[in-house]
């Protein structure tokens, strides 16, 4: 989190670049800069930024780990439900039913889902 110490205006960065450097450095804080009173830049020290792009790298990675899992028992219950014969063949007259079933059981699922969100009991008192 920035802390508005760490609020400095660009002109007075300029004027004293090597101790705000330094303060970046010790605290590993990052200072945002202003132009004309707005926020337009962050300054960081080069390790925290690296640290930052190698936590977003390994979120990024777990979360390719989790789509490709889900789609992965997607996958695996499709092959299952036709191993069972649990599916519908669809032709030319009865296509255009395929869109409005899924719909329905969309709104069905989403009807259950909110139902259930609502017997949660609130933590609010």
């Amino acid at each position: 989190m920035i802390e508005l110490k760490n609020i400095h205006s660009l002109s007075d960065f300029k004027r004293n670049a090597k101790e705000f450097i330094e303060r970046i450095k010790s605290t590993q804080s990052p200072m945002v800069l202003t132009v004309n009173g707005k926020a337009e830049v962050v300054v960081q020290d080069a390790h925290s930024f690296q640290a930052i792009c190698d936590r977003a790298e390994q979120a990024e990675a777990e979360l390719r780990a989790l789509k490709l899992a889900t789609l992965q028992q997607d996958i695996n219950l499709g092959i299952a439900q036709l191993k069972n014969g649990d599916y519908t063949e669809y032709d030319s007259e009865t296509l255009p039913n395929l869109l409005e079933n899924i719909k329905n059981r969309g709104q069905k699922r989403l009807a259950h889902k909110n139902e259930s969100i609502q017997d949660i009991p609130s933590s609010r008192s």
